[in-house]
């Protein structure tokens, strides 16, 4: 008789839905009682895996897109984000996990061709919010920076952060003592400043004079040897993109970031010299040079030539050579400028 009454199976919608009045329970279960707040806490837990395996499949079957979209329309038709961002610190660590799964996955999900996470989150930017401090809590921060960048991937998601106050908060971040912290806030950075090019081109342009100086400072000449070939290395990225031509020649016309570009090519370390010298380029190729620019170069010249007779990257680059040479010629040929 047993199998005449078996339980229906659970639509992705059924899903989402019980999962959303759990963590409606977990949210105020401060004056539950212990059997019944494990209990409930445990149906969470499987029901986010749950959510995750109709997302991402499992090892018997793929993700059926219907059920992906069904699934996505329910998350943000309600406030489910926003209540598994808060009670994300109560769930135990596995949970956390797919639980961070999930929201990546979902800002990827279309319905009827469109991201609907996107929609979702400009409404409720505020979230935003939540997640970057994040960084500032050692247990949540690797969870929270990870759903942050995924957030990120929609444009206006990542123009409200760079707008924000938040953004000087990320050199702080980037060199926070536990490392694996520091690196997850350097990633998110980094996707800031290179996934959206004209939002990030009109950041610059905006923030100039703040932004170098605390990206000079604080990063270019920090005591820590990783957030200095970190941050030169995404310098050069930043610079040698074609959106940012306009912040780039406005960098390299200044004495200041080239005394600290010169500073970085005598650094003992090999990949510190090597991205130096794609942002020392620059510098030298810039045909507009102002007068202190070259004074600087020519007052140094005889180092830097014989620097760069020995500079060599550790495989052979055609790219590098060529660009080294013409450096050098343009170096060789400068002749000092009257100052106007």
């Amino acid at each position: 008789m047993k199998g005449l009454f078996k339980p229906k199976p659970r639509t992705p919608v059924d899903v989402v839905r019980q999962t959303r009045d759990l963590l409606m329970f977990a949210d105020r279960m401060s004056d539950t009682r212990e059997g019944k707040r494990e209990d409930k806490m445990l149906e969470l837990s499987k029901n986010i895996r749950e959510m995750k395996s109709i997302l991402y499949g499992n090892s018997e079957s793929e993700p059926v897109s219907e059920a992906c979209a069904q699934l996505t329309q329910e998350f943000f038709r309600e406030n489910t984000l926003r209540l598994l961002i808060r009670c994300l610190p109560k769930l135990n660590l596995e949970t956390r996990k797919d639980a961070t799964q999930v929201v990546a996955n979902l800002q990827r999900q279309q319905v009827h061709s469109k991201l609907i996470a996107s929609d979702y989150l400009e409404a409720n930017i505020d979230l935003m919010d939540t997640l970057i401090s994040g960084y500032e809590n050692t247990e949540m921060a690797l969870h929270y920076g990870a759903m942050l960048r995924e957030c990120i991937r929609h444009q206006s998601v990542a123009r409200y952060v760079l707008e924000s106050a938040h953004m000087k908060k990320f050199f702080d971040y980037i060199q926070l003592p536990n490392f694996d912290i520091a690196a997850d806030a350097a990633a998110t950075f980094k996707e800031l400043l290179t996934r959206h090019k004209s939002t990030v081109a009109e950041f610059l342009s905006k923030n100039y004079d703040w932004f170098f100086e605390e990206y000079n400072s604080k990063l270019l000449e920090s005591t820590n040897y990783i957030t200095r070939r970190q941050a030169v290395k995404l310098l050069g990225d930043m610079l040698l993109d074609r959106s940012n031509s306009a912040v780039m020649t406005r960098y390299v016309s200044s004495r200041d970031n080239l005394r600290i570009l010169m500073n970085l090519l005598r650094e003992s370390s090999k990949s510190i010299q090597i991205e130096a010298f794609h942002v020392f380029k620059l510098f030298a190729a810039n045909q507009n040079k102002p007068a202190d620019i070259v004074s600087i170069l020519v007052a140094n010249r005889s180092k830097l030539l014989r620097l760069f007779a020995n500079f060599k990257t550790d495989k052979e680059d055609e790219q590098f050579e060529a660009d080294k040479a013409q450096v050098v010629k343009e170096i060789a040929a400068l002749e000092p400028k009257e100052r106007t």
